[in-house]
């Protein structure tokens, strides 16, 4: 699934669901996020998410969602509009929407390992990866089933086994 639902749920305990929100709005939503780093050996968490229209990084889009995730390994660094990320063996779920572009998503993933990194509205995958899930909205659809898919839309993307490629066209 594009991880733009996931990079909202980054910004909440860091675990990743994302709304499928187009790359101009997620710039809008992080062009002033100041810089953090974490690493975590083991981690598990669950919660929900209900955040819009606050003037604060990461909050000013609407959306909402649950999620739960678990793994052993997790490295993340963001800043502005950059982000990179790396994760071991993990597994996760998620449902969230958001009002702005109008999506929905719903997704269930585990993973070997990853990597991923992203630079304004550009972001690449690597990984080993068996991820299903739907979203769909008015800026596009998204569609894997066992880490293989495609988005078609604002977001164009591919991936194969958790490897992929995307980039925000608006």
């Amino acid at each position: 699934m594009p991880d733009s639902v996931a990079a909202d749920l980054a910004l909440h305990g860091g675990y990743s669901v994302t709304v499928g929100v187009s790359g101009a709005l997620e710039m809008i939503d992080t062009f002033d996020r100041p810089g953090k780093a974490f690493s975590a050996g083991t981690y598990a968490g669950a919660g929900t998410f209900a955040d819009g229209f606050e003037d604060k990084p990461g909050r000013r889009i609407p959306k909402a969602g649950v999620y739960a995730s678990a793994g052993v390994g997790h490295a993340r660094a963001e800043w502005r509009v950059f982000d990179a990320e790396a994760k071991g063996p993990n597994a996760s779920a998620g449902v969230g929407a958001s009002a702005a572009s109008l999506s929905a998503r719903a997704f269930a993933r585990a993973e070997v390992a990853s990597a991923s990194a992203s630079a304004g509205p550009v972001r690449a995958t690597v990984g080993l990866a068996v991820d299903t899930g739907v979203g769909v909205g008015l800026t596009g659809l998204d569609v894997k089933v066992l880490g293989t898919g495609f988005s078609i839309g604002s977001r164009m993307s591919i991936f194969f086994l958790g490897n992929g490629i995307e980039f925000n066209l608006f």
